[in-house]
């Protein structure tokens, strides 16, 4: 029976034999086969592939949830359970990497051991770094188990946030925290000779989240100096999280010493934050601050900015003590450009109280800020109605001076807009256009609420005393042309102002000025109209220079357009309109005077003025051009401009009885460069100087003309600057660049980044930075770099000074010339300093203006600048303090000066 049973399986068993034989003997030769190729990547699906592993070694448990890829470029050596992978190993298991010159691997415990390779000079290469998913880390020696996702490294380098953070042994827990001793954390991005670290005797860190830390100290430069912390923390979250704010300290000697910007950011979702601050002295005084930013993609973005100061001075109980309430609100919102096509909203308001500035630390120390004494806030909203053409804008405004606390609010100044359109156009045009087609209407409309007050009244001021109207305008025109070349323009425009209230004046001997006004409420309609007609057209004159004086100049063209226009308006003074009133008052002497005013003087919207109109105006314009052959191509021709423009204009209102020859206007514009352009603009007065019965020099109804004279130049105002660098010089005087060397300088700039390709980023940058420093110019030699600008701007006005005395002969007044310079600059010397200047000097006043020097250095890790200001306010501050983010609040020093002595208000 048991011979039969044999006999039975015996197939059965020579079959498995034999399978588990030819399995034997392929992964022999494989393992043979991989192990010989020295050069190739060598890759090994799984453990579980290994027969031999299947058939000596004792199955887990408690397997791995998913196959160990591991390849290596040299060789991989079995023995006793164990693969050692030589020549760049890796190791990958689920999300983790593993990668390493020397690896050994135990297959039965799932474990894992890297280290580095030293060379001939005893420098360690391919020292393991380790990645689990976006997380990674760099070390000496390592030990991982992939079941237990713990470890033990030994020199780990991780970065964190804009840190490094460095171990010499670290213990490595399931749920990726590292447990370090003797670490050190540091931003400078040479991280294994840092200019300066935390040293950390243990510390826990969990990768994207946070560190803590127990005792450190600070080290600079290899020194340790007297500053610890018994512990700390750091935040890693890329995203955004709350937390404290650390405040700033320093010293005021009116308040005394101080907190400042101290508080807690809140972190409330994707879209909007709040920053909440605080600042205290040990006088007393004491602020508060908040901030928020706001942000909605594709539809708008914004902050806001509140903050409320109490500030006191001088002792208590005493007659110099004072205590003042000051705020200033601000707020900036911007609508994205693809939120609504026919719609936008957008705001930028500034407002504060008057002695905010002069009260805040922030406007102490920023010149700019308190040298400000205006201040200008608004908020805008507009609706565009593509279908009927129609457009729609509100406007709120606010100006304020500091100075003398004055404030003019506009509350609300409402725009309407009618496109231009055609009411006599054909809807189904056929043949030529018809004259009546070419006239056009538009319509624009205003209301407007106005006041003009001081800053602490605002709230306490009425209705009645805000000022508000509104205003039509409609202009008819239409454009035809005469002979071909002469274009006539006739228009009519009408006007009309709504008020709702005017002001009528009696005399009255015993009130201000003899004058009692009575303010009358109630709607009034004021219109007005005036036509005008104009002709112009445009002459082309040519000229070409004499073959004597060479071909460099191709044509000059002169372009001169001359125009005359004649417009009419009635007398809107006359009594019929009741625009304009009088009213009659006997002096003591007897002598009857008649004073005219209008009931809608003083209002938003002027009245219509008096007397007849009917101007005759004349304007010439010119615009001279010349081709030349360009330089550069020996075909090609460039077209330069000599004269933009000049142009000239005067009237003579034929309805006028006295004087009805206007001042002669002249404008001048030259194009000098690309970027610069001179425009200046002057005017002549048509009319002499005449003493009148009481000696007073007058305008009289003589023309200078006809004393022979040309007319009086009244006087002239304009400025211009230029900027200078270092490519001005070589742009005025240096000679056209080697186009041959500067290609074969890029081509070795080229070739010697090709040459770095292999190395490692570190050696990159550095290669990089020492190769933009050993750049050659195009002559070959070594290029010096120090770039520099230097802006200079003058400014200057020439007017007649009425203040002296005339000259009976010339009968003109002498001339007052007002100019002044300013200059400002950029200076970097080398790759790591800067330096920043503005002043200015006043001609008149023969003094310097405000002047500031601010001076930067990039310390690698640290950034240190020193500011100083000369003049009124003459002051200096001085800060050092780190780059990253993180610490530039905490491992910083800041020194100002005290400017409260130095700081004058008017």
């Amino acid at each position: 029976m048991a011979s039969f049973k044999l006999n039975r399986y015996t197939p059965y068993l020579f079959l498995v034999l034999l399978l588990m034989c030819s399995l034997s003997a392929e992964a022999q030769r494989s393992r043979r086969r991989r192990t010989g190729e020295a050069a190739d990547a060598v890759r090994m699906d799984s453990l579980r592939t290994d027969s031999l592993a299947t058939d000596t070694i004792k199955k887990d448990k408690t397997p791995l949830e998913a196959p160990v890829d591991y390849e290596a470029s040299d060789s991989i050596v079995f023995e006793n359970g164990l693969a050692h992978l030589f020549g760049q190993g890796k190791v990958k298991y689920q999300r983790i990497e593993l990668t390493s010159d020397i690896i050994t691997m135990n297959v039965d415990s799932s474990s894992v051991y890297a280290c580095g390779v030293k060379d001939s000079t005893g420098v360690e290469a391919g020292t393991p770094v380790f990645k689990d998913g976006d997380d990674q880390y760099e070390s000496k020696i390592m030990r991982y188990n992939f079941k237990s996702k713990k470890g033990f490294i030994n020199d780990i380098t991780t970065q964190q946030g804009e840190g490094y953070i460095t171990s010499e042994a670290t213990k490595k827990g399931s749920n990726d925290e590292l447990f370090m001793s003797h670490g050190r954390y540091t931003t400078c991005e040479n991280h294994d000779h840092p200019h300066f670290y935390l040293r950390l005797s243990m510390a826990k860190v969990r990768p994207k989240k946070n560190a803590v830390f127990g005792p450190a100290q600070l080290v600079v430069e290899d020194v340790p100096l007297p500053i610890a912390v018994p512990f700390g923390f750091f935040p890693f979250n890329s995203s955004y999280s709350s937390g404290f704010i650390m405040p700033s300290y320093g010293d005021e000697t009116n308040r005394g010493f101080y907190l400042k910007d101290g508080g807690y950011y809140f972190a409330i979702n994707d879209r909007v934050d709040l920053k909440l601050l605080g600042e205290i002295f040990t006088k007393g005084s004491w602020g508060l601050t908040t901030q928020s930013n706001y942000n909605k993609r594709y539809r708008y973005s914004g902050s806001f900015n509140a903050s409320y100061l109490v500030t006191k001075t001088g002792e208590k109980n005493l007659p110099d003590y004072q205590v003042t309430k000051d705020f200033k609100l601000s707020w900036a919102h911007r609508q994205d450009s693809k939120a609504n096509p026919n719609s936008t909203f957008s705001a930028n308001v500034n407002f504060s109280t008057s002695s905010y500035d002069r009260r805040s630390l922030s406007s102490l120390y920023n010149p700019s800020m308190y040298s400000n004494n205006t201040k200008a806030s608004s908020v805008n909203y507009s609706r565009t109605i593509p279908s009927l053409g129609l457009n729609f804008s509100g406007t709120f405004n606010i100006t304020q001076n500091t100075r003398d606390s004055s404030l003019s609010v506009t509350l609300p100044d409402l725009n309407i807009t009618l496109n231009r359109i055609y009411p006599f156009k054909r809807k189904k045009a056929a043949g030529e256009e018809r004259w009546y087609e070419k006239i056009s209407l538009q319509y624009t409309g205003q209301l407007t609420n106005s006041i003009n007050t001081k800053d602490n009244l605002i709230f306490k001021q009425g209705l009645k005393d805000w000022k508000n109207g509104m205003q039509h305008k409609i202009p008819i025109s239409a454009t035809f042309t005469l002979f071909k070349y002469i274009n006539f323009v006739p228009t009519f425009n009408y006007t009309e102002r709504w008020y709702t209230r005017k002001v009528e004046q009696h005399y009255d001997p015993l009130a201000s000025n003899h004058t009692k006004r009575d303010t009358i409420n109630g709607f009034s309609r004021v219109y007005n109209y005036n036509m005008n007609v104009s002709v112009n057209t445009k002459l082309y004159g040519f000229f070409k220079p004499w073959k004597m004086f060479g071909d460099k100049v191709q044509m000059i063209r002169h372009v001169f357009t001359p125009s005359v226009s004649f417009s009419y308006a009635p007398d809107f003074g006359a009594e019929r309109y009741g625009y304009w009133k009088t009213y009659q008052y006997t002096d003591p002497d007897g002598e009857v005077h008649t004073v005219e005013y209008s009931p809608f003087a003083g209002q938003t919207f002027s009245p219509p003025g008096k007397g007849k109109q009917g101007a005759i105006t004349f304007t010439v314009d010119n615009n001279v051009e010349m081709k030349i052959k360009s330089d550069k191509d020996t075909t090609g021709i460039k077209k330069v401009s000599l004269i933009d423009q000049l142009s000239a204009n005067i009237s003579y209102n034929t309805a006028a009885t006295v004087r009805p020859w206007s001042d002669l206007s002249t404008n001048i514009r030259l194009k000098l460069s690309k970027s610069y352009t001179f425009t200046m603009n002057a005017s002549f007065a048509t009319y002499a100087y005449q003493f009148d019965k009481n000696g007073n020099v007058v305008v009289g109804d003589r023309t200078e003309w006809s004393y022979g004279r040309f007319g009086r130049f009244q006087g002239y105002s304009g400025s211009f600057s230029y900027t200078f660098n270092n490519d001005t010089w070589k742009n005025w005087f240096g000679k056209e660049k080697d186009k041959k060397k500067e290609e074969k300088n890029e081509q070795e700039n080229t070739d010697r980044e090709d040459e770095n390709r292999n190395e490692n980023e570190e050696d990159k940058k550095n290669a990089t930075r020492k190769q933009e420093d050993a750049k050659l110019d195009p002559d070959g030699y070594l290029a010096f770099k120090m770039p520099w600008s230097l802006s200079l701007s003058y400014s200057y006005s020439i007017r007649e000074d009425r203040s002296k005395k005339i000259n009976i002969k010339s009968m003109r007044y002498p001339y007052a010339i007002t100019h002044s310079v300013n200059a400002s600059g950029n200076l970097k010397l080398g790759s790591r300093w800067n330096i920043n200047f503005s002043s200015g000097y006043d001609f008149n006043e023969k003094t310097i203006s405000m002047s500031t020097v601010n001076i930067s250095r990039d310390l690698h890790c640290f950034s240190m600048s020193c500011g100083l200001v000369f003049g009124q306010f003459t002051s200096y501050n001085f800060s050092i303090r780190a780059n990253a983010s993180m610490l530039t609040d905490a491992l910083k020093w800041d020194q100002r000066s005290n400017t409260g002595s130095s700081i004058t208000w008017y």
